[in-house]
């Protein structure tokens, strides 16, 4: 690759080779994509708030995820053991989410633009926090990205880690789904999510139903976070590059359509990788082309409803 990030003077063999990495590299972040992703679906579905702090929690989660496998191995615990560590952090520390539902629920009937200042200024708010707690610089994890080693195939070596995000990102994908179909407490927020009114009359505390969707969707958010920082670094512009994306996820896919958001992240994490080794300097421009195609074909996305 030359250093403007074309493939050149490569072989056969080698392109191919650097394409199946482009597509590796971006189901990879597309598998972080949909898990923010579909906690800002399931939040709207049910609740028809966008959320902008999502970002925050994505954030929150990298920052706590540091921290906690930094305290693990600062104890003499085996860096092995990071990863039910930043699993069990990013849970927890998704929790936080409970108090923070409860100050949105001032703004649940008001309009939009309420919502959109509100979540907007709880982003800016978070990111004062974490400059406060955690500094300004970068938080990393490196020995933590490669300590499960890597796995070789056809000249392609892939981090065992990576796989780990990409098969329980779908196996979340598939939990959920079951949730929601298969559960009685799944069928109430679908319920809720089509007619709160009509749910509320049939007894369907929809006090508490909000409470565990926002609550899991931050859940959702925060385990993405943790999950991707020991591939990235935690910073405070994460937040809101973050933000940008799983609003482009959202379009794409068709708004509180949870394929939407798993196909949606696939289309944006593939755009992203491609444009990041092709042409790094059009990588949010790439995606953002995409977006207005998407709307100009199809207004409600491509598993959304049209708008009225």
């Amino acid at each position: 690759m030359d250093k403007n990030g074309f493939y050149a003077g490569l072989t056969i063999e080698e392109s191919v080779l650097a394409w199946v990495d482009i597509v590796l590299s971006g189901v990879f972040h597309a598998a972080i994509l949909f898990l923010v992703a579909a906690g800002l679906q399931l939040v709207f579905g049910v609740q028809k708030i966008l959320n902008l702090a999502c970002g925050s929690f994505y954030a929150l989660g990298a920052y706590f995820g540091v921290s906690a496998v930094n305290a693990m191995l600062a104890a003499g615990i085996p860096v092995a053991y990071f990863l039910p560590v930043l699993i069990a952090s990013g849970v927890l520390i998704g929790l936080t989410g409970l108090p923070v539902e409860r100050l949105l629920r001032t703004v649940y009937r008001r309009d939009e633009s309420y919502q959109l200042l509100l979540t907007f200024g709880l982003l800016l708010m978070f990111q004062d926090v974490f400059r406060f707690i955690w500094g300004a610089a970068p938080r990393t994890m490196e020995k933590a990205y490669l300590a499960y080693g890597t796995v070789s195939g056809g000249g392609i070596q892939v981090p065992i880690y990576n796989l780990f995000v990409i098969a329980a990102s779908i196996a979340i994908a598939g939990v959920l789904g079951l949730f929601l179909t298969r559960t009685n407490t799944g069928r109430i927020i679908r319920a809720t999510a089509e007619n709160r009114d009509m749910a509320e009359g049939l007894g369907a505390d929809t006090g508490k139903i909000y409470a565990y969707v926002f609550t899991l969707g931050c859940i959702l958010g925060t385990l993405g976070g943790a999950l991707v920082v020991p591939a990235s670094a935690a910073s405070l512009d994460m937040a809101v590059e973050l933000v940008v994306e799983a609003f482009a996820v959202v379009v794409i896919g068709g708004l509180g359509s949870m394929r939407g958001a798993l196909v949606g992240a696939l289309i944006t994490g593939l755009i992203r990788s491609l444009a990041i080794s092709v042409f790094p300097e059009v990588e949010i421009l790439a995606i953002y082309i995409v977006v207005i195609a998407v709307l100009v074909v199809r207004p409600g996305g491509l598993f959304g409803k049209a708008p009225a």
